[in-house]
């Protein structure tokens, strides 16, 4: 018999949220509690359709709307809209700007990683120490011979941003042409994001070392309940770095992109809707830029979906929607920090061993708990608590008839140090 090279692939494991969200549901406790995949829950851990995405699909289904084929691109509309929520309708107008529909922020993370890989051919794109799982997968994938690099971002010691080691590294290690990825707001999986004086700073590293900036912005809307609060580090960067045409090439950044997810802040996590946003310096065209973009589409996945984009596109339409989806935004981020609030006290009520404020102070979907592996495990084994091994905590999971139970259960791990 030939051999064949397939015969020796290993068998990988299942992605970390994924596998846990499998155990989860195998798992036969009527106390188990799902703290591991970042998805938004309603009071009662149950999938929320928000108010406004239900009305948006009916009024669709009113229309007898066909299932044709969007364009390669996406379609026009929405990502004009999605382009004026994260940059502003203003600064949206500007032709350096190209802006195509991803499958979610996944696929906008990819294609980025595939259109510097092939044309930008960076030699190290920087990551934060920690970060979400797939940015790594994403550019091991698409950039193998580009050499990923941490920078620190998180001190354990403190429970907070690691600020000076962050622009140390980028200081002496980044060069000219280099990605880094930024978190837009709401850091996974730490829920700390640098203050705007430091996003400053960290903006003039980026211009002083002519890096290429990424930001993936999964979580608009979560950090603060306002969607502009949660986009002022992506307009500052643009307009501060490239908003005015006449700098100078050695003035700006090597570019600039934004991944964006409706996933979380639409609740349409399998619709896989998102869209990737180009920023091109003066020496380079953005119809080349666009075009580029296009063919890596063509060849990836031919067009994006098409439900999804309309429900986004109505909802940001229509006044009333838009409206009732703002106010659906502010529900999610409402409820997330009130069960974040909830779990600070309830753990500081039972005098549970070591300092819990770093849990009120971070923000998003996500507490980094800083439970240890081993804790972590314990957890889930004793007291069917599920969370990533990291110690990373996804809020909506908790709830009032849960909360008590799950600061007792890390009490009991903590105090068995």
């Amino acid at each position: 018999m030939t051999h064949s090279t397939l015969s020796d692939l290993p068998v990988l494991p299942l992605a970390e949220s994924f596998a846990l969200t499998e155990a989860y549901n195998l798992d036969t406790s009527p106390e188990k509690v799902n703290l591991g995949q970042g998805v938004y829950r309603d009071e009662e851990c149950q999938p929320w359709i928000l108010p406004s995405v239900r009305s948006a699909e009916e009024f669709l289904h009113r229309q007898h709307l066909n299932h044709e084929y969007l364009p390669i691109q996406g379609a026009a509309q929405f990502t004009k809209e999605a382009r004026n929520l994260l940059f502003s309708p203003q600064l949206a107008q500007n032709e350096n700007i190209t802006s195509v529909q991803t499958v979610a922020g996944t696929g906008a993370n990819h294609l980025a990683a595939l259109f510097c890989a092939r044309y930008l051919r960076p030699k190290n794109v920087f990551i934060s120490d920690p970060t979400w799982d797939n940015h790594h997968l994403i550019w091991e994938t698409a950039g193998p011979d580009i050499k990923r690099k941490l920078y620190p971002y998180y001190d354990p010691l403190t429970r907070s941003l690691d600020f000076d080691g962050m622009i140390a590294e980028l200081e002496n290690s980044a060069e000219e042409n280099d990605v880094v990825i930024l978190h837009a707001c709401a850091h996974n999986p730490t829920g700390i994001d640098p203050t705007h004086t430091q996003w400053e700073k960290i903006a003039e590293i980026v211009v002083k070392k002519r890096l290429f900036v990424g930001f993936d912005s999964a979580y608009q809307g979560f950090a603060s309940g306002d969607l502009d609060a949660d986009a002022w580090a992506i307009r500052y960067f643009y307009s501060t770095l490239f908003g005015d045409a006449s700098l100078p090439t050695s003035a700006t950044p090597a570019g600039m992109f934004v991944c964006q997810s409706f996933s979380k802040n639409f609740g349409l996590y399998g619709e896989r809707i998102g869209a990737l946003h180009l920023v091109t310096p003066p020496s380079i065209s953005p119809q080349g830029a666009y075009t580029h973009l296009v063919r890596l589409i063509r060849a990836e996945i031919s067009c994006p979906s098409l439900f999804g984009e309309r429900c986004v596109h109505t909802i940001m339409t229509d006044l009333e929607l838009r409206s009732k989806w703002e106010e659906d935004v502010k529900t999610m981020a409402s409820r997330i920090q009130g069960v974040r609030m909830s779990l600070k006290l309830e753990l500081e009520n039972i005098d549970a061993q070591g300092n819990w404020d770093h849990i009120g102070s971070q923000i998003g979907m996500f507490s980094y708990t800083g439970l240890s592996k081993t804790q972590v495990h314990r957890l889930r084994e004793v007291h069917h608590v599920y969370m990533l091994e990291n110690g990373r905590m996804s809020l909506s999971g908790l709830n009032g008839k849960n909360v008590a139970y799950v600061a007792r259960a890390i009490k009991e791990v903590v105090d068995q140090d």
